[in-house]
C-alpha cells in the first residue's frame, strides 16, 4: 500500500492534487529518475505534462487512471452527504441528454438506468423535413465536413443514437434532461413532434438557471447532490407539449424562418424555455447590418478588445459572459467562426498556427463585415 493511502482509505483529492503538481516539476527537472524510467516505460508516448504527472500519482494510489481516482472520491464523498439518499430510478429507466456530461455525476448519486445520448447538433446545418434515409445522409455529410471528422466514425455514431432513440415508444420509463438552451430545446421539440406513440412514462427535467449558481450554463457543471435534487423535480411532458413540438419542429425545418419568428414572439408555458432559445436561433441568421452571426459578431468584438488571442480563449469568453444564451460545444463554436477565417477577404486570419485549431492565436483583418441581402438572410 502506497504510504499516501492512510489505513482507514480517505484519499484527499486536494491532496493528491499537490502531490501531481510536485512531481510533475521533478519529472521536468529530473530529481525522480525512476518515475521518469516508469512513466516511459509504461507509456513510451506520453510527454511529461500535469496530466502524466496525475497519471503516475492515481497508479500509485492502485487507480488505472486519474478520472477513475477523482469518481473514487466524489462517490465517497456524495455517500458521506447523503447517507439516505437512495435513488429511485430503475435499470429499465432510460435517461436521455444531449451529450454524456451529467452520466458520471448520476451514476454518483447512485443512478443506474440506461444513459443514452444525442449529438446530432440540430441547430447547425441543413435540418429538412425529408424521409429519413435522405435526412441521414444529408446529416452525416455535414456533421463530417463541418467538424472534420472521419466519415464512417460519423455515420457509426449517428445510427447508433438515432436506432436507439427511434426506439424510446417502447420504454417502459424514459426521462428527458434538458436545459433551457436551442441545443436542448431543439432536441426535446424533435423528439416529442417525431413520437408517434408514447412511452409507459415518459417525464421531462427542464432548467434554465440554479439557486445560488451565478451563470448556469448546463447540467454539466452541477454536482451530484444537485442532479439528485432535479430528479425530484421531474415531470410528466403534458399533452399538449406534442402539439407544440409538432408546429415548432416544422418551423425550424422550413426554408423560411417567418414561422419560427412567429412562435418566437409569444410565450408557451407548456413548454416554458422554448420561446427564448427560438428567439436565440434567429439571432444566428445574418445581421441585416453586417451580416454576422450573433456568434460571428461577439467573436469579433472580443478579439477587437483583446487583440491577438487563441481561439479557446474567445470560445471561453462568450461562454462565461458574453452570450445571452450559450448552447455551443467547442466544436460548434471553431466549426461557426472558422468561415471568417476564409474568402476573398477574411475578417479573421491565423496569427499563430498550433496543430490543435484551439490553440491558434487568431487576430482581425483590416477587413469589414458587409450587409447582407435578404436573400443571404433567408437561405
Amino acid at each position: 500500500m502506497s504510504e499516501h493511502l492512510v489505513n482507514n482509505g480517505h484519499i484527499s483529492l486536494v491532496q493528491q492534487r499537490k502531490r501531481a503538481k510536485e512531481l510533475f516539476q521533478h519529472l521536468k527537472s529530473g530529481v525522480e529518475p525512476e518515475k521518469l524510467a516508469l512513466l516511459h516505460r509504461l507509456n513510451p508516448t506520453s510527454h511529461i505534462t500535469l496530466a502524466s504527472a496525475q497519471w503516475l500519482i492515481a497508479r500509485d494510489l492502485g487507480f488505472a487512471s486519474w478520472p477513475k481516482l477523482k469518481a473514487h472520491v466524489d462517490a465517497i464523498t456524495f455517500a458521506r452527504r447523503h447517507p439516505n439518499f437512495v435513488a429511485d430510478d430503475e435499470t429499465k429507466t432510460q435517461h436521455w441528454r444531449c451529450g454524456n456530461d451529467i452520466e458520471h455525476s448520476l451514476r454518483l448519486a447512485g443512478f443506474n438506468g440506461a444513459f443514452h445520448t444525442f449529438t446530432d447538433p440540430l441547430s447547425m446545418g441543413p435540418v429538412d423535413d425529408i424521409p429519413f434515409s435522405l435526412y441521414r445522409k444529408t446529416r452525416c455529410t455535414f456533421i463530417q465536413q463541418a467538424f472534420q471528422l472521419d466519415a464512417s466514425d460519423v455515420t457509426r455514431r449517428f445510427d447508433e443514437e438515432y436506432a436507439l432513440w427511434q426506439r424510446l415508444p417502447d420504454a417502459e420509463h424514459a426521462v428527458l434532461w434538458c436545459e433551457a438552451d436551442p441545443y436542448d430545446q431543439l432536441f426535446l421539440i424533435r423528439t416529442l413532434a417525431a413520437l408517434d406513440r408514447l412511452p409507459q412514462k415518459l417525464e421531462l427535467i427542464a432548467v434554465a438557471a440554479i439557486p445560488g449558481v451565478k451563470r448556469f450554463i448546463g447540467l454539466g457543471q452541477l454536482s451530484p447532490d444537485v442532479l439528485a435534487w432535479l430528479w425530484t423535480q421531474r415531470q410528466a411532458v403534458p399533452d399538449d407539449a406534442f402539439t407544440l413540438a409538432r408546429l415548432a419542429w416544422s418551423a425550424w425545418c422550413s426554408p423560411s424562418p417567418e414561422a419560427l419568428f412567429t412562435l418566437a414572439q409569444r410565450e408557451h408555458p407548456i413548454l416554458p424555455y422554448l420561446s427564448r432559445a427560438l428567439r436565440r436561433l434567429l439571432q444566428e441568421l445574418p445581421g441585416i447590418n453586417d451580416g454576422l452571426s450573433l456568434t460571428e459578431r461577439l467573436s469579433l468584438q472580443y478579439i477587437a478588445q483583446s487583440g491577438p488571442t487563441r481561439l479557446r480563449n474567445v470560445f471561453r469568453e462568450l461562454i462565461t459572459h458574453r452570450d445571452p444564451l450559450p448552447y455551443m460545444g467547442d466544436m460548434m463554436f471553431y466549426s461557426t467562426v472558422r468561415p471568417l477565417m476564409i474568402g476573398v477577404t477574411p475578417l479573421l486570419r491565423v496569427k499563430t498556427a498550433a496543430d490543435e485549431e484551439a490553440m491558434q492565436t487568431v487576430e482581425l483583418t483590416p477587413a469589414r463585415p458587409r450587409r447582407t441581402s435578404r436573400q443571404r438572410l433567408l437561405a
